[in-house]
């Protein structure tokens, strides 16, 4: 079987209407069979640092397949760089159509792995002893080697115990929520609130034998209010000491009098050593260690011996208490006890550690620097714990707290929001300005770009997820094992199947690997890599870090006052607008750049959770672009899209982005919760009547149907975009028409579909991506052909679209982003002169989102700035992602029309 050529493409979409071509050949020949594969490469699982890490706690990965390779059932091994086989356990992720598998993630255990793995099929090796999970009708209990952790069913507790040798280290993991009544800066009397841990639910999601996944619900509970849903999962690999967790906190509460004053996640520590012989620990910044006694026997007017001093400042047992020196063993009982430990990290440029001997007394301060990275230790030689908090410096204001050190128990917190920092207030940040009805508001969004509408600025539903890690362990770790412990909580490892090998199998749509053979496309990538790398430095300059906030970046840029309008309605938080975390995502694939990987998996923690809604009214939609994450009054599934998370998901494995894709399959029925068009001329429509628009609605939708349709195989996923489809085609106007009625229950569009309505944000949020993929595994020949003709017209010149249509289309915004429509269409049709203009429109200016490949970035420091920044007047946040997707596109699909020089 031959290869197909663009013009049998062509041929394809007259006489049969669907080809299945992916980037980096066909997926699909004429006939609907496989058509002939390359060799894949080596299937290898590399660490995205370029080098092992220094601990290495165990590791989940995503790898995909090309259609046909293997058969859903079929078993894999991996192997160290050395040959020697390594204990793998792999599970399916997604399927293609033919059944075959199309993603599988695959787990190994701790301890060292070298360079990299190569996954090959096979028989998976045994390995050593791996995880044991015994299920009984009071708790999980789970075992990895040198920690046993038991999880009981119900209680206040998600952990009950951790032991190490039979000897309990570690009790009672529970969540804590203190809330008061109204801020501290009010005047009147302020009453708080303590909620703990109530636990519904426990699933075993895996059970081993490399690694298991224990998931926990309930909701916070104090006194008779039980509120603010959490979802934790516990990830317990075999050898590891220590829990990996994913914390998730769901806001369901009333912003005007629930002002949350901590969120932690706290334990209690037995003590039984001698108080000298107590240790705590708290990484600094970098491979920096706080590390002191709760006792101290260093610094004393009468020296206890060298052998005492070097033992308790190693963290070790000291000698026999009858060996001390005379006057030291005397005077022990007059040497304070320090019972309580607080380091604060209230913004991400400085953190403080201060000490006390109990509750009552003052704290004393003991040192300070500037970002912490994130893990507390209490214990002693006997046993101990450690937690430490992910992003702890990025996502302030944090704290780690350590209480009762000398006395028979310790309690270990982390504060994912801490008690000494101000409260947590989500209120609307301004009264409304008079705006009352939808022409008032109207105007308002003319003026500040927000969409405003009384009481639809509500954080309430929003979600918040955080990754942690609980350590059990039968002593206090040496100094030096603290700096591994610190990276892997701040900095975890990552193994990821290369750019090639995904590539190559075909996968997530139209992009190539980079290509600098040619002067013009090296300026395409260098450009890419500059974009990318100001972003990088911008999160940086501009300090975008915090609880709510770590993980976006700003829409729009002041050039006056030299700052992002962060304080400027619709300008200021990006909340996924026009497809950023889709070109972060697709740039990590064909780069493999850690930390354009972190940067992306920040962004998909943030606006996957913070920006959509989980319960209540609008659950299933997005916030779009605004002041606060959740202020403006548009909701819409062009935020909450599945589009944006599920290239992470199937890199990862990631069990909570999983979830959310997955609530979002019944998202459409929000839209008759939510009147999107409301305030639009033709937004009253008849009772029970939802209107729908195909791209920012519709299309966002199908991402998650196409994802839930490769995860499961069920057909009525693929059944629900193929309604779809063949209603617009049915229409009279197809994709030109924009939007029409939509029947929630069958998903089909209905309508005359008579009238032209070409919004330049349709095509805007991902749709251009998803039906890459959607079109090479769904044969819809009408619906092919209306696709086709949308992309091709889009941005045809004026002239050629009042002959085709008897009317040009509208402004035609965005024309650089829609390039890659233009792109999609010659490639299909492989039409020569339509690749060409692909190029053209994609160099062209034409709109202030547009950019060009020369724009400058300029340095301010002095009095012009409050700190020296960098600034690109030039560049927008839409800009920068509608131009990356549309190189990226473009680069895949027609490189060989691309001008060797211009731009």
């Amino acid at each position: 079987m031959t290869t197909p050529t663009r013009r049998d493409l062509m041929m394809q979409v007259a006489l049969a209407g669907s080809t299945a071509l992916l980037a980096g050949g066909p997926a699909l020949a004429r006939d609907g069979k496989a058509a002939p594969r390359k060799p894949l490469p080596p299937t290898q699982a590399m660490w995205i640092d370029g080098a092992p890490p220094p601990l290495n706690a165990g590791q989940t990965w995503g790898v995909p397949w090309p259609q046909g390779a293997y058969p859903r059932k079929q078993a894999f091994r991996a192997r160290a760089a050395d040959g020697a086989a390594v204990a793998l356990q792999t599970w399916p992720l997604a399927y293609w159509p033919d059944g075959s598998l199309k993603w599988t993630a695959h787990a190994v255990g701790a301890g060292a792995l070298g360079a990299g793995l190569t996954i090959e099929p096979g028989k998976a090796d045994a390995g050593a002893p791996g995880v044991r999970v015994t299920e009984s009708p009071a708790a999980v209990e789970v075992s990895t080697g040198p920690a046993t952790w038991r999880f009981p069913r119900d209680g206040s507790a998600l952990i009950a115990s951790a032991t190490r040798g039979g000897r309990e280290v570690l009790r009672n993991v529970r969540l804590v929520l203190q809330t008061q009544d109204a801020p501290e800066i009010d005047t009147a009397p302020v009453g708080r609130k303590t909620f703990e841990s109530v636990v519904d639910k426990v699933a075993v999601e895996q059970n081993g034998p490399v690694r298991a996944v224990i998931r926990l619900e309930g909701r916070h509970k104090g006194g008779d209010r039980a509120w603010a849903p959490f979802i934790v999962r516990f990830y317990a690999y075999a050898g590891a000491d220590s829990l990996r967790m994913m914390h998730t906190f769901i806001f369901d509460g009333d912003a005007a009098k629930d002002f949350v004053c901590g969120l932690g996640v706290t334990a209690d520590v037995p003590m039984a050593d001698e108080l000298y012989d107590r240790h705590v620990r708290f990484t600094g910044q970098d491979s920096g260690l706080w590390a002191e006694a709760v006792k101290p026997l260093t610094g004393l007017r009468r020296d206890p011996g060298a052998a005492f001093r070097d033992a308790q400042i190693a963290g070790r047992k000291v000698p026999p208490a009858d060996q001390m020196a005379a006057p030291v063993r005397a005077g022990l009982h007059l040497i304070p006890a320090w019972g309580d430990f607080l380091l604060s990290q209230p913004t991400a440029d400085g953190f403080t550690i201060r000490k006390r001997t109990a509750p009552g007394h003052a704290w004393i301060h003991s040192d300070g620097g500037g970002r912490a990275s994130g893990v507390a230790y209490v214990g002693g030689a006997s046993g101990g714990a450690a937690i430490g908090l992910g992003n702890f410096w990025r996502a302030p204001p944090t704290a780690l707290e350590i209480q009762g050190a000398a006395g028979e128990v310790a309690r270990l917190t982390a504060w994912l929001w801490s008690p000494d920092a101000p409260v947590m207030d989500t209120r609307f940040y301004h009264d409304g300005l008079g705006m009352e009805t939808h022409a008032q508001e109207t105007e308002g969004l003319n003026i500040t770009y927000e969409d405003y509408e009384k009481d639809w600025g509500t954080p309430t539903g929003i979600a918040r997820t955080t990754e942690l890690r609980l350590w059990a362990l039968d002593t206090t770790p040496a100094r030096d094992a603290f700096p591994a412990m610190a990276q892997l909580n701040d900095k975890p490892p990552r193994l990821m199947a290369t750019p090639e090998r995904i590539h190559a199998a075909n996968v997530l749509g139209a992009w190539s690997l980079p290509d600098r053979s040619t002067p013009q496309k090296a300026r395409i990538e260098d450009r890419q890599d500059q974009l990318l790398n100001f972003y990088l430095g911008q999160i940086a300059q501009r300090r975008w870090y915090g609880f709510w906030d770590y993980g976006d970046v700003m829409h729009s840029y002041d050039v006056d006052r030299h700052v992002w309008r962060y304080d400027i309605g619709g300008f200021a938080w990006d909340n996924s607008e026009l497809s950023t975390d889709l070109w972060l995502w697709l740039s990590y694939l064909r780069g493999g750049r850690a930390d354009v990987f972190r940067m992306a998996e920040a962004m998909t923690r943030h606006t996957g959770e913070v920006d959509v809604y989980h319960v209540g009214p609008y659950r299933g939609l997005g916030t779009r672009h605004g002041v606060q994450h959740w202020g403006d009054s548009s909701k819409q599934p062009r935020v909450s899209n599945a589009i944006y998370r599920r290239i992470y998901y199937y890199l990862t494995a990631d069990e909570r982005v999983g979830d959310l894709m997955r609530d979002l399959v019944d998202g459409d029925e929000a839209l008759t919760r939510v009147n999107i068009g409301r305030k639009l001329e033709d937004g009253a429509w008849p009772k029970g009547e939802i209107r729908a628009s195909f791209g920012t609605d519709w299309s966002s939708l199908c991402g998650a149907w196409f994802t839930e349709w490769e995860r499961t195989g069920d057909p009525r996923w693929r059944d629900r975009i193929v309604a779809g489809m063949n209603s617009i085609a049915a229409l009279q106007k197809q994709w030109f028409a924009g939007s029409a009625t939509y029947d929630v229950k069958t998903g089909v569009f209905s309508g005359a579909g008579d009238k032209m309505a070409v919004g330049h944000l349709n095509a805007a949020f991902g749709a251009p991506e998803i039906h890459v993929e959607m079109l090479a595994l769904i044969r819809e020949p009408a619906y092919d052909k209306a696709w086709l003709d949308y992309c091709r017209w889009y941005n045809a010149p004026r002239a050629e679209q009042i002959a085709q249509f008897g009317r040009p289309l509208g402004a035609n915004g965005l024309r650089q982003g829609h390039s890659r429509l233009t792109a999609y269409a010659a490639w299909r049709l492989g039409d020569k002169a339509l690749g060409e203009r692909a190029w053209t429109e994609f160099f062209g200016r034409g709109v202030v989102e547009d950019l060009n490949l020369s724009t400058a970035t300029k340095h301010f420091a002095g009095s012009d700035v409050l700190s020296p920044i960098d600034e690109a007047a030039g560049v927008t946040t839409n800009g920068t992602a509608q131009w990356g997707l549309a190189a990226i596109m473009n680069l895949a699909l027609v490189p060989e029309a691309l001008p060797t020089s211009g731009g």
